[in-house]
């Protein structure tokens, strides 16, 4: 008998309500709700919670099919296994924060979400402010950047920003650029085209400086532009053209693997314009230390203009 009041008293349903505002048309709960709740946050999240009946609209179990069209009462119960408490002390630069979205530097060494607890998901609430809109979620990325990648990371701030930000991504509408010092003699400027994944993908880039390496024979600041965001898609590009990013461990040359610096990946600018205030938004976020001692009056030159272009 013990040990079933301890089962009981272990797993508890974690209970959230909305009450849907006014809406300017009609729009699937399950596009609706991205980020409205903290026990559904993403897109997948809430699909598999609809799946598996823990959603209601006004008291009527909700499916994948059901439409939002203004002042429903939204619940998602869940069941969850109560579990020690821990809370992620991880102080993040913020470069950018309205009522709707925020832009933060991500460090080198931490994933930006996922199953672990140390993530940049896990880190935004406690480093930007809660927005005061009504449709208020838990911060959200909104675009990946790899483990060992640094830069800029999107963020939404609302359930409608949320959407927006990954229907900008999705039309190609968010402009990225990025550094990396990579290895070997290469053409001045080019496109690598490739499929990755199945999936079509291409990047532009331009060698801005290069130095001579004992090691290396050459190193490149290159800046680029990816036009797809395909997994890995900088470094695979690279690699495909025998010019992999230095300190990549995973696409690099054997021999050539510098071990112990990270990785010579920045994520240095986004443009896009806002889609609740309509500004064109620029941001950029300082390169690492380890960039500026090899490429000082180049990127203290980048540093110094407003725009970063090919």
């Amino acid at each position: 008998m013990a040990s079933i009041k301890r089962e009981i008293k272990d797993t508890i349903n974690l209970t959230e309500t909305h009450i849907v505002p006014s809406l300017p048309h009609p729009i699937r709960l399950q596009e609706y709700g991205v980020g409205l709740f903290k026990s559904a946050l993403t897109k997948s999240a809430l699909k598999k919670a609809l799946k598996k009946n823990h959603i209601t609209v006004n008291e009527r179990i909700a499916t994948s099919a059901t439409l939002i069209n203004g002042g429903e009462h939204i619940t998602i119960s869940i069941p969850k296994d109560i579990n020690p408490t821990h809370t992620l002390i991880f102080p993040l630069t913020v470069l950018f924060e309205d009522d709707y979205l925020a832009a933060l530097h991500k460090p080198a060494g931490i994933l930006v979400s996922g199953n672990t607890f140390k993530t940049m998901a896990n880190a935004l609430a406690q480093n930007i402010k809660r927005s005061t809109r009504y449709d208020a979620a838990r911060p959200q990325p909104v675009h990946r950047l790899d483990f060992a990648t640094t830069g800029i990371l999107l963020a939404g701030k609302t359930s409608s920003s949320i959407r927006a930000l990954n229907q900008l991504f999705e039309a190609k509408t968010i402009h990225k650029t990025y550094y990396a010092v990579n290895i070997g003699d290469m053409e001045a400027e080019g496109t690598i085209t490739s499929n990755i994944d199945d999936k079509p993908s291409q990047s532009h880039y331009k060698v801005l400086e290069s130095v001579a390496s004992k090691r290396f024979d050459t190193l490149n600041l290159v800046r680029l532009k990816p036009l797809t965001g395909r997994r890995h898609q900088l470094r695979k590009h690279l690699y495909s053209i025998n010019h992999p990013i230095l300190g990549d461990k995973d696409y690099g040359i054997t021999n050539l693997i510098l071990k112990g610096k990270g990785l010579y990946l920045h994520a240095y600018s986004l443009s896009f314009n806002h889609p609740f205030t309509n500004e064109t938004i620029h941001l950029k976020d300082d390169f690492p230390k380890r960039f500026k001692k090899l490429f000082p009056s180049k990127i203290a030159e980048i540093m110094a203009n407003n725009t970063s272009h090919l």
